[in-house]
């Protein structure tokens, strides 16, 4: 997300940090090309105005002017601009309410609204403990109704049957009375989406609304719609007092023109993002850590907080002390470090969140693949635990039964068994205080305040 943008803008505030003054002519140049950048990056005109307008102002302030370093300053406040512009900080959800709290989902047709359902019942179990029960008032689609079943299952939620031939006021009221007599925490209601937003539609969502009385309404919408995902939550707004904003498919959309958008035009916060199809791939928004992505300055506290959320941290620390006694690291333990990263999000997310990846050339990033991920796990599969334990003893036939029993191919096994020599070279060297070797060996590569020369990531 904001791949073109970070891109843009980067390169345009770069420009600026080793001049040793700012003028007002090279603001005004400075500012129409960020103007550029925020359009093709599909944010909303009124917003960019604004958004150009307060910056411009600010920078051509008397602090900024006799500043030592001015492009740095004009960085912070484009920075400050932007944290403003997405809503300041993050809001979570309201569920301080009389058990169970109810969230309400509204959204267009294949807007990923279901499947937000399902994501927001995992991450109000796993990060916030709530018990959860999911409903479907879509009676115009039954494949809604059994696909939250089935999402249900999978996430450990609750799920309160439903049919085409029930009324949706009815469907909500008797999931709302049940969720009370099993004590659940929330009752998620999931809706009927329309291919446009439609009178009918929003009669049947305000009744709904009325009946049941949630504490939160979410608006889910497809953020590859760009700024008409914000002109789509200002009409659902007008018709119903929306709490906050789902935005999803953020991982498919390069512009992040609709992130930059909702909050100015619907005065509404985006809440979530849906950061890819898995039911994990859910995450709070946080503007200030947004816009330093935006910035290329990468979002290493949400990175933090993946790791301590999802990283099987007993295995972890059974991985160090194996290592640190200098017991071999074999197939077997590589193999649960990609299980760790693919859980994470895969390689392309934790990527994301690594600051200065703004300036890693594109055939770089492009090695990065996700799949590769899943193949290798497929081939270390395909071996006996023997050969995990002792990769040595792979030769010819062993290749060819491998890459048979994982769909690949003999070079596939490899480019693996090379990839694994290395990484066990690595693994010898932290044998021991061996760490602290390599540690301080960086450390000495790298320039003032730990970071790499050049303050960005140590990639060419």
């Amino acid at each position: 997300m904001f791949d073109n943008l970070t891109e843009r803008l980067g390169g345009v505030l770069n420009k600026l940090r080793g001049q040793g003054r700012l003028t007002e002519e090279n603001i005004t140049e400075t500012m129409r090309e960020v103007r550029m950048a925020l359009l093709e990056a599909d944010v909303a005109l009124p917003v960019v105005r604004t958004f150009v307008d307060q910056v411009k102002e600010k920078a051509l302030g008397e602090e900024v002017m006799k500043s030592l370093t001015p492009g740095q300053v004009l960085i912070k406040i484009v920075n400050d601009e932007l944290i403003k512009v997405m809503g300041e900080a993050n809001e979570s959800l309201n569920l301080a309410a009389q058990p169970p709290a109810v969230v309400l989902m509204a959204g267009l047709q294949g807007s990923g609204k279901t499947t937000s359902v399902a994501k927001l019942a995992k991450w109000l179990h796993e990060s916030q403990r709530k018990s959860v029960m999911v409903v479907s008032c879509d009676i115009y689609r039954p494949a809604a109704i059994e696909q939250l079943q089935t999402l249900a299952k999978e996430v450990g939620a609750d799920f309160f049957p439903s049919n085409p031939d029930q009324r949706p006021l009815d469907i909500a009221r008797a999931a709302l009375d049940q969720a009370k007599k099993l004590y659940k925490d929330v009752l998620i209601v999931d809706t009927a989406g329309r291919l446009h937003v439609d009178s009918e539609m929003m009669d049947e969502i305000k009744a709904l609304h009325q009946g049941i009385k949630p504490v939160e309404t979410l608006f889910v919408v497809d953020s590859m719609t760009g700024q008409d995902a914000a002109n789509t939550a200002k009409a659902f707004d007008d018709a119903l007092p929306l709490t906050g904003v789902i935005l999803t498919k953020t991982d498919g959309d390069a512009r992040g023109g609709a992130a930059l958008s909702i909050r100015q035009i619907t005065g509404k916060p985006i809440k979530f993002l849906g950061v890819g199809e898995k039911v994990a791939a859910l995450e709070p928004f946080h503007p200030e850590r947004m816009a330093s992505r935006i910035l290329g300055m990468g979002d290493v506290l949400s990175l933090v907080e993946e790791v301590q959320r999802k990283v099987d941290h007993t295995k972890a620390e059974k991985l160090a002390k194996k290592i640190h006694k200098g017991k071999g690291f074999d197939l077997e333990d590589f193999k649960e470090q990609m299980e760790q990263m693919a859980n994470m999000g895969g390689l392309s997310s934790l990527m994301d969140k690594l600051p200065g990846m703004g300036s890693v050339p594109d055939h770089v990033k492009n090695q990065v693949n996700d799949k590769e991920v899943v193949k290798t796990i497929a081939i270390i599969n395909s071996m006996t635990p023997q050969e995990r334990q002792f990769p040595n003893i792979i030769k010819g036939s062993r290749k060819r039964r491998i890459a048979v029993g994982s769909g690949t191919q003999v070079q596939d096994i490899n480019k693996l068994l090379k990839q694994f020599a290395q990484m066990q070279k690595m693994m010898k060297k932290m044998k021991g205080g061996g760490m602290a070797k390599m540690m301080k060996g960086l450390k000495g590569r790298m320039g003032p305040g730990g970071m790499p020369p050049g303050g960005g990531f140590p990639f060419g």
